[in-house]
């Protein structure tokens, strides 16, 4: 049982395809995760960040995971923005790993 309450499937995405946290960026949510799935670490950096600064904090946890954020947080917590505090709480508060898709 999950205690995450992410955002369902067919209202996630626009009618072109875009996810609701990517509302300022023309990319499809196929796109947002093969550029999350690929080799270049500051794009990822960057865009997991995108999510967490966008996303429901339920629906990061679609994409990515806790260990992941944690890997990545060197590169991740400079464009955070007024979310930093947040992300910051939620890892010091979550030990191991919460992932849930």
């Amino acid at each position: 049982m999950s205690i995450l309450n992410p955002t369902p499937p067919d209202r996630m995405v626009d009618g072109q395809g875009r996810p609701y946290f990517l509302w300022d960026v023309d990319m499809t949510l196929a796109r947002f995760k093969e550029l999350l799935a690929g080799e270049d670490r500051e794009v990822r950096a960057y865009l997991m960040a995108k999510l967490m600064r966008q996303a429901k904090p339920d629906d990061v946890f679609e994409f990515v995971t806790l260990a992941e954020i944690r890997a990545e947080w060197p590169r991740i917590q400079p464009f955070l923005g007024q979310s930093r505090a947040f992300w910051t709480w939620i890892l010091a508060v979550w030990p191991g790993e919460r992932h849930v898709a």
